[in-house]
């Protein structure tokens, strides 16, 4: 897709450049501008860019692969097209940036990969993409190539409706649930229901209850049932445990059109350690302070983000927004505020360490 841009910009190189009515292809790769507003926390439609996308470059139609990791020595992305193997496909450097990126002519939807990084110190680490829209199925753990704009919203009513409508002088109320906790299909193994079953069951139930809103507990990817998805390792991605991206989608458009408000339970405040997952991404605290007695919540056997690194900022405002953007969520329910609030949460003395101003808030 193209969008239409018009803009005046001072600053590169000390030169002047003015734009208008021009065209940018909005899929063609991570651009240096595109690297210069998410190093600057600016760039809120980074989905778009970073990860994996199918484009078509020099006649050839394949897949984009980028990603943010400054401090490693080598990335290469690896998947069953090379047999695993980290030195076949070798990312390139935007040194500008710390970013990494590589077309690879000939890929597919639904192809598998993961990002092998090699460290300073010479560790293999083997990743998921961040900014992945789709996971294999748990105890798997890779990325899955996925396209999310094939969906046909049909909820146009209900979101131009939105605007118009008094959210605070109405009647609200709201049923949290659990989708893998609140039905099971005994006789098939005692499965999950999928989005699509969810939509035909769920909706009714909550319309029968009274409900003007769902609230889904995070449904974003993670490794462990018992979490219930409060631990998170793949922020853009809704889990596969109930069916493919745009099944959620769907969900979503059925409660629209039921009049069901869609709110999800988001959880930027922390994150799990599991090694595909984004600790010690490129072999150092990325996206994590590397103090524990700021990265690490002792409670919850997590770590906790480092909101004073710009690009960490754009990760979790983009993802925000995705989830409205993409999803048509109606709203976010903030999950452990008071954890990101306070540098002392769940810490007794000598186990944290006050601002610049000596005070318990995270600035």
């Amino acid at each position: 897709e193209k969008f239409h841009y018009k803009f005046k910009f001072i600053g590169w190189y000390g030169q002047e450049w003015i734009a208008e009515d021009s065209y940018e292809e909005w899929v063609d790769g991570v651009t240096q501008f595109d690297r210069y507003l998410f190093n600057r926390s600016q760039h809120y439609k980074v989905y778009e860019k970073l990860g994996a996308h199918i484009i078509e470059k020099d006649g050839k139609k394949g897949v984009y692969f980028s990603l943010w990791a400054p401090n490693a020595e080598r990335v290469s992305v690896i998947g069953n097209f090379n047999s695993w193997d980290g030195r076949k496909h070798l990312m390139s450097f935007f040194e500008d940036s710390g970013v990494w990126g590589l077309f690879i002519p000939g890929l597919k939807e639904g192809e598998i990969y993961k990002f092998e990084i090699k460290s300073k110190s010479g560790e293999l680490l083997e990743k998921a993409d961040p900014y992945a829209s789709y996971a294999e199925l748990r105890p798997k753990t890779a990325s899955v190539v996925y396209t999310l704009n094939d969906y046909k919203w049909k909820d146009d009513k209900w979101i131009d409706g939105r605007t118009k409508r008094d959210l605070l002088g109405q009647p609200m109320s709201i049923y949290e649930v659990h989708l893998g906790s609140w039905m099971r299909m005994p006789e098939e193994n005692n499965r999950f229901l999928t989005y699509k079953e969810l939509a035909d069951k769920l909706i009714p139930y909550v319309k029968e209850c009274g409900f003007t809103h769902i609230e889904l507990l995070p449904i974003q990817e993670h490794p462990f049932d018992g979490s219930w998805g409060y631990q998170v390792t793949g922020y853009f991605a809704p889990t596969s445990r109930f069916g493919k991206p745009d099944d959620l989608q769907f969900f979503i458009d059925k409660c629209h059109k039921e009049n069901i408000g869609v709110i999800l339970d988001w959880v930027p405040g922390h994150f799990p350690k599991d090694k595909h997952g984004l600790i010690n991404f490129d072999g150092t605290a990325l996206y994590e302070h590397a103090d524990p007695r700021k990265g690490e919540h002792m409670d919850w056997g997590t770590k906790i983000f480092n909101y004073g690194r710009m690009e960490v900022k754009n990760f979790l405002i983009s993802n925000a927004l995705y989830w409205i953007d993409k999803f048509h969520f109606d709203g976010l329910r903030v999950d452990a505020v008071a954890s990101m609030l306070y540098l002392d949460y769940s810490r007794k003395e000598g186990e944290w360490v006050p601002n610049q101003f000596g005070g318990r808030e995270n600035l």
